[in-house]
């Protein structure tokens, strides 16, 4: 490392800098922060990604072919504010297509899903590379954990629990990318919520690639050491933490346990994420899921019986193969008939080395996107509606450090999105109020 730090003083007698981008879900953004703390300890000083530096790392997403098309953009972007930037491609794409990746113009090194954590070791100089070098691993030796978690937030953190996934959803490539569920040691998790909790940060969330799998693989052992309940369990009596939010979970793994264990928590918040995909049982069968629509039903009705103010998101793909008109309505009507606040639409993608690219009944792109916009239509009228139902309650509200347009916006416990005239001193602080109405931008507005 000190021959990268001599070479660029010598140069430009500062610091080199190092510029990060995340593409994709929070699990992706809380691993960047604890790649970042790297360089930190190694005298670069970290800029924003549209400023010049001399290193910029991208770390890839291949959840939807949309991510991949846009990390050629952003390496375009970096190569305009440094032509001569040390660019690194790391993560999920990069396990997935390493070969791909470095035939981009500008790109120096692709890293894969074991390597990524260690790529402050691999930048051995800042000068650009004619032919981009790989470092990928089989991804059946990704079994070993990193513990991660982002700090870069002054509100909330990412604190990641769990890595890999042992489902065999036909169209995803998740598997591919990371590896075998295995989960972080119940103390290392502990430990590192208290580092958070220690920094100022009000609201950490807990993230993985299949969370309610927590336990398995913990410290090596394939079997559960513990499980997601022992877990929040656990959380639920360190003091130092205010607000514990679960990401998206898995609805068979959602058990009613849980459910009745947030309601009575006064961390844990009442905000569900719970994986959908298809209101049809037939495309669930064909997408091998683990439960079918009758299931998710049950779910959401244990949680609005138990804590009527519950948010409650959904993930939904229109567009998989073999999905008719019919099966479309059926999901979509499906979806009417849910007490749920809102939704994630994705349009079907296909993703190579996947079995779902080889099933009959092609959805055209036009249909897939007539779907998604009828989707996402419905999605603002169940967020719409939501929100009208908490009207005139109390909620305590988190609020969030950036200024946007002169407002200061934060969340709910139950993830109703807020703002009010900026005011630097409401900044990460807790604040009781009346939810009022609904402003002409979707947010909930109040009196102080």
């Amino acid at each position: 490392m000190e021959n990268i730090l001599t070479s660029v003083k010598n140069k430009t007698e500062a610091l080199p800098r190092v510029a990060f981008h995340t593409l994709g879900c929070k699990l992706n953004y809380s691993e960047t922060a604890t790649i970042a703390r790297d360089f930190d300890s190694q005298n670069f000083q970290r800029v924003d990604f549209d400023s010049p530096a001399e290193v910029y790392v991208i770390n890839t997403c291949s959840v939807t072919e949309n991510a991949d098309k846009r990390l050629k953009d952003i390496v375009k972007k970096a190569l305009k504010l440094n032509s001569k930037g040390f660019i690194a491609a790391i993560g999920c794409y990069a396990q997935l297509q390493p070969e791909e990746i470095s035939k981009l113009d500008g790109v120096d090194l692709v890293l894969g899903a074991n390597e990524k954590f260690k790529l402050i070791e691999y930048v051995e100089d800042l000068s650009k590379n004619e032919e981009a070098k790989i470092y990928s691993c089989e991804i059946e030796t990704a079994n070993h954990f990193e513990s991660s978690f982002s700090l870069n937030d002054r509100t909330r953190a990412f604190l990641k629990i769990q890595d890999g996934c042992d489902y065999k959803c036909t169209y995803c490539t998740i598997p591919q990318a990371r590896g075998i569920s295995r989960s972080d040691s119940l103390e290392n998790v502990i430990a590192n919520a208290k580092v958070i909790a220690a920094s100022g940060i009000n609201e950490i969330v807990l993230t993985g690639v299949n969370i309610g799998d927590y336990g398995k693989g913990e410290q090596g052992n394939k079997k559960h050491e513990h499980t997601f309940l022992d877990l929040i369990s656990v959380l639920d009596k360190v003091n130092l933490i205010d607000r514990i939010r679960i990401s998206s979970i898995e609805p068979n793994l959602l058990s009613n346990e849980m459910i009745r264990f947030v309601a009575r928590s006064n961390k844990f918040v009442p905000h569900f994420h719970i994986p959908l995909q298809s209101g049809s049982d037939k495309i669930l069968k064909s997408m091998r899921r683990r439960y079918m629509t009758s299931l998710y039903v049950e779910r959401v009705t244990t949680i609005k019986k138990t804590m009527p103010h519950a948010c409650i998101g959904v993930d939904i793909i229109v567009g998989y193969p073999g999905e008719t008109d019919e099966d479309f309505l059926t999901s979509y009507y499906f979806l009417t008939t849910l007490d749920v606040s809102y939704l994630h639409v994705f349009s079907y993608s296909e993703r190579p080395n996947t079995e779902a690219i080889s099933i009959e009944g092609v959805v055209p792109i036009l249909v897939r996107s007539k779907r998604s916009k009828m989707m996402r239509a419905l999605s603002v009228k169940k967020r719409r509606a939501f929100y009208e139902s908490q009207l005139g309650k109390k909620y305590t509200i988190l609020f969030e450090g950036e200024n946007k347009k002169g407002y200061v916006t934060g969340f709910t416990e139950n993830y109703i999105k807020v703002r009010a005239p900026w005011n630097p001193k409401l900044v990460n602080t807790f604040q009781v109020v009346t939810l009022e109405k609904i402003d002409e931008e979707g947010y909930v507005r109040f009196t102080l």
